[in-house]
């Protein structure tokens, strides 16, 4: 429904002057978010009511303001959320501050929906000093065509965790650094003479939906030196997906470094986690969310007791140092919520204020107060994270790195083409034919081979 909604469509936007009701005595203001007190992100809307929305009530008085500030909380799937932001923005309508998932910004933005924070309120937009405390690499989360579109509140980011009781059985360190895929291969064939265990779990096949995608394919290609999508065209299956494809025929053909059962089971990547929580899997490919929400040994859906002192975790190297997006030795991949101003806003400035407000160093602790989480903002992060070793060093390690997928409409399309393509590999095709028909499927996906380039 979103994505009809979305297309083709330019029915949102205001070009109208950022300073209006600048010097109002008393405005309103509306917050929405897919969350909902006492249901789905109840800490969020929590968060909100109780601590953002008086403290900024309380600060404008405190300067001879009257300000009302309202929170209409939602607690439904994505997607019905996307349709009703949607719908809102193309009539002009809705809350004057939303979040959207960073994957939809440039959907939002070409539909004319949003519109980049400076044609919203113009200098004050890149005079928030709060811009220096955010890495450049997750601004990019809030990014289209180069310009800001809003303020990501936080990320997360992609590595590679280990088994150190495993490592040590097959004679690897417990400071586990590849720095090549070679010497991830070279690991695996070390863990493969301990019986019971799978070396290597990379995300393959379209069971695992986006997190094959996401946790597999696209840090892949960005240690490749190549993205999805830059340029203005999408990356076909040239030598960089070929690399890719490569390795995945290596950790899941004739050596056996993996479990292809695995990737076609519909819960596969369930399985996965409770393999590695009870020591069955060496290396696996994942988010700072299997840290957190998986293996965390007091609230994990597959607790594991020996977290802290068995789980390492590890960079995910480019294919040789030097070689990957940007000329980096290291990659990763990002993904959070990005929040956005209304461009339909009657008060764009106070819009504006409530937006850094709400991303200050104040209301960010106070967000993440009893649940330490990666924020966008470094200095939060480097206080509340500091008890916290795996965190801290996605926060200075990981972040730094990182890449975003593209916010396009077609984005899913295209990832669907990469899942099939790696499951191809895992059935047996080799890395240039199940390329061959990625870059076919692309094609077709993305309006045809003009819009594709072969790297």
């Amino acid at each position: 429904m979103a994505g009809a909604l979305l297309a083709g469509c330019g029915g949102g936007g205001s070009s109208t002057d950022p300073d209006r009701g600048k010097g109002a005595k008393s405005f309103s203001l509306t917050i929405t978010r897919n969350a909902i007190e006492g249901g789905k992100n109840t800490e969020e809307a929590e968060w909100i009511t109780r601590r953002v929305i008086p403290a900024f009530v309380a600060a404008q008085k405190a300067k001879g303001v009257t300000a009302k500030v309202a929170f209409r909380g939602q607690g439904v799937d994505d997607e019905a959320y996307k349709t009703k932001l949607a719908l809102d923005l193309k009539s002009r309508s809705g809350a004057d501050i939303m979040d959207v998932d960073g994957i939809w910004v440039g959907e939002f933005a070409q539909a004319g929906y949003i519109r980049p924070l400076t044609d919203v309120v113009g200098a004050p937009a890149d005079a928030w000093d709060g811009w220096t405390k955010i890495p450049a690499s997750v601004q990019k989360l809030a990014t289209f065509e180069g310009k800001r579109y809003g303020v990501p509140p936080a990320t997360d980011g992609r590595v590679l965790f280990f088994n150190k009781k495993l490592f040590a059985q097959a004679g690897l360190p417990a400071d586990w650094q590849p720095k090549t895929w070679q010497d991830i291969i070279a690991a695996a064939r070390a863990l493969k003479k301990l019986p019971g265990v799978t070396p290597v779990q990379l995300n393959a096949g379209t069971a695992m939906g986006e997190a094959t995608t996401m946790q597999g394919v696209l840090p892949l290609l960005a240690g490749a030196g190549a993205e999805v999508y830059a340029d203005g065209k999408w990356t076909g299956g040239g030598p960089a997906v070929q690399q890719v494809l490569g390795l995945y025929a290596q950790i899941y053909g004739a050596e056996g470094l993996g479990d292809p059962k695995l990737q076609q089971e519909a819960k596969g990547r369930d399985k996965s986690f409770e393999e590695f929580a009870a020591g069955k899997i060496g290396i696996l490919a994942e988010g700072d969310y299997f840290w957190r929400d998986v293996i965390n040994p007091k609230t994990g859906v597959a607790k594991m007791p020996s977290r802290d002192r068995d789980v390492g975790y590890a960079l995910i190297p480019a294919v040789a140092p030097g070689k990957g997006v940007r000329g980096q030795d290291f990659v990763s991949m990002s993904g959070g919520a990005v929040t956005v101003l209304n461009p339909n806003t009657k008060y764009p400035q106070q819009a504006f204020e409530l937006l850094v407000f709400m991303n200050s160093p104040e209301m960010v602790k106070a967000r993440t107060a009893g649940t330490p989480e990666l924020t966008s903002r470094t200095d939060v992060n480097k206080e509340i994270l500091a008890g916290d070793p795996f965190l801290t060093f996605v926060s200075e390690k990981v972040l730094p790195v990182t890449s975003y997928r593209p916010g396009l409409a077609v984005y899913p399309q295209v990832s669907t083409a990469l899942q099939e393509a790696t499951a191809a590999v895992v059935s047996g095709k080799s890395p240039r034919q199940a390329a061959a028909e990625y870059t076919k499927k692309l094609e077709g996906a993305v309006g045809g081979a003009a819009n594709v380039t072969p790297r």
